[in-house]
């Protein structure tokens, strides 16, 4: 009878502490340990909010059920310093609201398919990367990363051995303020690794907006084939968009102030970007280390039948460059691209390179090429939001050659009509395009 009182006690604690009924939708709970006992119980569907404040979890919270949410009672509010979250075999977990400050990192493994990482906040310093995903079909949107100094990478999507994670959605995240100074391995996002490079990730990296992302010449790194890499803002930062290893990706609208693109491998598609106040170096034909990489290499692959296309290019010096090794860019193009600026060359390519030009508009300096461009003002005008665009008499509407049939919209994006304008730009009279702010992008975005 005793025990039996006692047990009772106990329920009566637990029923106290999960603030309703299992089969409620909505459940709050006060503490990680109360946490822990609803997500141990949860059902498919439910919503599993934990009480603002500062949450110590001296051992992981397991997470053991699927098609759950588990969210912070108000984005922000509910903070680790140390410790968090581990995945098991679950499928369509949503994580969302919390702050992971402090050591406190967050990983989710290959088994558990279908996660959604929102309106959380990776900040500091980390023992490792900040977030690493490794499951197939992982949603990341809506989240802050800021402030770290030390090596490590804000967002790392990798995957089990001989495999790499399928189908990463990373959009309308707000990286902020990597200032690591070391040489390598301070990157906002890493995608893959070199050893991974042969595998297709198909992953999708957009409009996410990257600020002071200085702790690594490499912003946004490729490290896997076959992924997309549009519609993202870079300011105030020395890192690029590189593909740094693999093939056929596409880097398309994206909006660069200070910083550039840069790629290694073979058959990418870099079009309808823009590319503003580069110094010397907006595009960057990347060196080749050797012909063709293996499938462990960690040498710098030529560039091999990549297209440059319906760009528009602002700056000084060289603008368009490579990185000169032993393997120079092999069968690429450079076409419809508009530069601007002033430099006494603004196109410097290394002696055995293979690279057609057309349809290109170069103006305020030398080119630095013999033919495949005109030397004519494009009549650029800013616009409400500083963008560099058409004006109604620029040479650039309908004068592109060549076909490029995959370039059916520009960088607003807008359809592009009839025979397509040179540059990134399609004139029209309602330009609704603007470079990604804090307020578009992270925990508390629409």
């Amino acid at each position: 009878m005793i025990r039996s009182l006692a047990a009772v006690g106990a329920a009566a604690l637990l029923s106290s502490l999960v603030q309703a009924p299992a089969h409620a939708a909505v459940v709050s709970v006060p503490n990680v340990t109360a946490l822990q006992a609803a997500i141990n119980s949860a059902r498919a569907g439910q919503r599993i909010v934990l009480a603002n404040g500062v949450h110590r979890a001296d051992k992981p919270i397991k997470i053991t059920r699927s098609k759950i949410t588990i969210a912070a009672k108000q984005a922000g509010g509910a903070v680790f310093n140390a410790g968090g979250f581990e995945f098991g075999a679950v499928r369509g977990v949503t994580i969302e609201g919390f702050v992971f400050n402090g050591t406190s990192t967050l990983s989710v493994p290959a088994e558990a398919e279908a996660t959604r990482i929102t309106r959380t906040t990776f900040n500091g310093d980390k023992n490792g990367d900040s977030l690493t995903v490794s499951a197939n079909d992982v949603e990341v949107d809506h989240n802050t990363f800021s402030n770290r100094s030390n090596q490590g990478v804000y967002l790392q999507i990798a995957g089990p051995d001989g495999k790499i994670a399928q189908r990463t959605k990373v959009h309308h995240n707000y990286f902020y303020n990597h200032s690591y100074t070391g040489d390598n391995g301070g990157e906002s996002i890493r995608l893959g690794y070199s050893y991974k490079q042969q595998l297709s990730a198909y992953a999708v990296i957009e409009n996410n907006l990257f600020d002071k992302a200085n702790g690594d010449s490499e912003a946004i790194s490729v490290k896997a084939s076959d992924n997309t890499i549009r519609f993202n803002t870079i300011r105030n930062s020395k890192g690029y968009i590189v593909l740094r290893h693999g093939h056929r990706s596409t880097v398309e609208g994206n909006l660069l102030f200070g910083s550039g693109i840069r790629f290694h491998g073979n058959d990418h598609k870099v079009f309808n970007n823009y590319v503003e106040n580069s110094g010397d170096r907006a595009i960057v034909f990347g060196r080749g280390s050797e012909a063709d990489s293996g499938p462990t290499s960690k040498l710098h692959d030529r560039p091999d039948r990549v297209t440059v296309a319906f760009n528009t290019l602002i700056g000084t010096g060289a603008v368009v460059d490579n990185d000169t090794d032993t393997y120079a860019p092999k069968d690429c193009v450079f076409a419809n691209n508009i530069i601007k600026g002033s430099s006494s060359r603004f196109i410097e390519m290394m002696s055995g390179s293979t690279v057609k030009y057309e349809g290109n508009i170069i103006w305020g300096g030398t080119a630095g090429i013999s033919s495949g461009y005109r030397s004519v003002d494009p009549k650029l005008v800013g616009d409400a939001n500083g963008l560099l665009r058409l004006s109604s008499d620029s040479p650039a509407i309908e004068t592109s050659a060549g076909t490029y049939s995959y370039v059916t919209r520009d960088f607003d994006p807008q359809s592009r009509v009839g025979k397509p304008d040179v540059g990134a730009d399609e004139y029209s009279s309602s330009a609704i395009r603007k470079p990604l702010t804090s307020a578009d992008v992270g925990v508390s975005a629409p």
